[in-house]
């Protein structure tokens, strides 16, 4: 990955992650990154986010991750999203705050900020987001 700038990384890992790519999102982990989902724990490395993400998604049919605001202060990116996920013909929507660290083109920190409990009906068959 090299050089690639820290907003890039990250705008390229969203956009695997949204693809539901997660080979190529995970690309973009390095061995040590911390993944700290906050309100539901820890991982790392790229198996870990794996651990964690790939579950959650598995039911998912479509993702749509509208970017509100983004920003980029050396090594650390910012990300305010609206994650809109559709299940069979309903979507689920989650408001995130993504931060993330990215070093040598790697992310090596990576927090997500978000409501448990809207997160949690995304996956509630009756309820929605």
């Amino acid at each position: 990955m090299g050089k690639t700038a820290p907003g890039e990384v990250v705008a390229a890992f969203i956009q695997a992650f949204e693809a539901m790519d997660f080979e190529a999102a995970l690309s973009f982990i390095a061995p040590e990154c911390e993944y700290t989902n906050v309100p539901m724990g820890s991982a790392k490395g790229p198996e870990g986010v794996r651990s964690v993400l790939e579950p959650f998604f598995a039911p998912i049919d479509e993702n749509d991750f509208v970017i509100h605001r983004k920003a980029v202060e050396g090594k650390v990116v910012f990300y305010e999203r609206l994650d809109r996920h559709r299940l069979g013909d309903s979507w689920r929507e989650l408001p995130v705050i993504g931060v993330f660290e990215v070093e040598d083109g790697l992310i090596t920190l990576w927090r997500e900020y978000f409501d448990l409990a809207t997160a949690l009906k995304i996956h509630d068959q009756e309820g929605v987001a």
